[in-house]
């Protein structure tokens, strides 16, 4: 197996466990991380606005190389049989 190949596994692996950590931390209707960290802070320019900014910030970045990732092992990763 090809050293790139393996990197790229190892890449790809490390970003879907961050995208299903970063999904679950998203808050759902009053729930989650952001309003748990920033309940005592209002919305408008601290707070739970910034931090869902940063949560989806990082779930975006971490979905762009999931997908990458998975077409570059899709094109290039053939197992032996």
């Amino acid at each position: 197996m090809n050293a790139f190949i393996v990197l790229t596994i190892i890449v790809h692996m490390i970003a879907s466990v961050g995208l299903i950590v970063f999904i679950l931390l998203h808050s759902g209707k009053g729930t989650g991380l952001s309003s748990m960290l920033g309940a005592a802070l209002p919305t408008t320019s601290t707070g739970t606005g910034i931090i869902e900014k940063n949560l989806d910030r990082i779930t975006i970045g971490l979905s762009i190389v999931f997908t990458i990732t998975l077409l570059i092992l899709m094109v290039g990763y053939a197992p032996s049989v």
